[in-house]
């Protein structure tokens, strides 16, 4: 006899994926390259560079709205953030983007030297932020907050969504001095338009209130804590969420009036390294200021390099998605 065999459907991913929108969740396109393009209509000073990843960065939509207002500078990381602070001091506001493994770790003596020590108004927007890809270590920027926080007077800033980025988009480039900003690209997840947020640069919100557990957040972990917090309700297991879009410098005002006088574990979400990031920051401001939580416990990335892979399958096996993070916290409370 012949044994029959039922063939099973193959799974299919890519490691490359450039949304992280949960199947059937509201996105909004490319909203870092439309506000870009929108607010450069009236502003003839803001120009836009890339380093061979303009398609990849949503830049290709400003390269086609203003193409004498476009600089291709090839796979030459040192050469944009060296092009973008020679840029800036003519007086104009260059936005250079490439990948954040690239544009810190390749570029990071030009960002500390020629742009950030003369505290040129350049604003760096990097897309991969922590883990948003599966191609591994060569392209996880799980610690470039931790590099980027060491910089003197570099504003770093992390959306969570599309009304994030959107928002921030025209408030980076109202600011004097050079930003770096994690870029969410492609179909980018909206989901603060529910909240009654509004961006502020400098500002941390607090998106809902709860008793038990307070998560304080920023980039796409802030999404993750809200859909917890939902989660957590059928337990009765109430979450506040506290959004921390700018990470330097840190609102550590809204932070210590969110902590004291409330007996309630304190978790940290990022989608970075453990080591150098929002958790490292609060705890510190935490200590600094004699504020002391019921507990404190950091829901970050681990202090090593990542495997490549599906994203689904990476942020389930590191502690970042939904489901394990409702575990998380459930055992810090046990």
């Amino acid at each position: 006899m012949n044994a029959v065999t039922e063939k099973k459907p193959r799974l299919t991913t890519s490691a490359m994926i450039a949304s992280i929108a949960a199947e059937g969740q509201r996105v909004k396109a490319a909203p870092f390259g439309k506000a870009l393009v929108e607010l450069a209509a009236d502003r003839p000073e803001i120009v836009g560079l890339t380093a061979d990843l303009a398609k990849y960065t949503d830049l290709h939509l400003f390269a086609q709205a203003y193409p004498d207002r476009f600089y291709q500078m090839g796979m030459a990381e040192q050469l944009l953030m060296a092009a973008a602070g020679g840029m800036a001091k003519e007086g104009l506001i260059p936005f250079a983007t490439t990948y954040a493994v690239f544009g810190t770790r390749r570029a990071y003596d030009f960002i500390h030297q020629v742009i950030a020590e003369e505290n040129l108004n350049v604003k760096l927007c990097c897309a991969l932020p922590g883990l948003t890809t599966g191609y591994g270590p060569s392209h996880q920027a799980t610690e470039d907050i931790a590099m980027m926080r060491g910089i003197p007077g570099l504003t770093i800033v992390d959306p969570c969504d599309a009304l994030d980025l959107e928002q921030a988009v025209p408030q980076i480039a109202a600011h004097r001095g050079p930003v770096y900003m994690r870029l969410a690209r492609g179909n980018v997840p909206l989901v603060l338009d529910e909240y009654d947020y509004k961006f502020e640069l400098g500002k941390a919100k607090l998106l809902r209130d709860g008793n038990e557990v307070l998560v304080v957040s920023s980039g796409f972990m802030t999404m993750r804590a809200l859909e917890v917090a939902q989660a957590l309700q059928a337990d009765n297991v109430g979450v506040a969420v506290l959004h921390c879009p700018t990470i330097k410098p840190l609102d550590e005002a809204a932070i210590l009036e969110a902590v004291k006088y409330k007996h309630r574990l304190v978790v940290v979400a990022e989608n970075h390294s453990v080591i150098g990031g929002l958790g490292e920051t609060v705890a510190t401001t935490l200590l600094r200021h004699k504020v002391q939580p019921a507990g404190f416990q950091l829901a970050g990335l681990p202090d090593t390099f990542l495997d490549a892979g599906a994203l689904p399958t990476l942020h389930d096996k590191y502690g970042i998605s939904r489901d394990a993070l409702v575990a998380r916290i459930k055992a810090w409370l046990a």
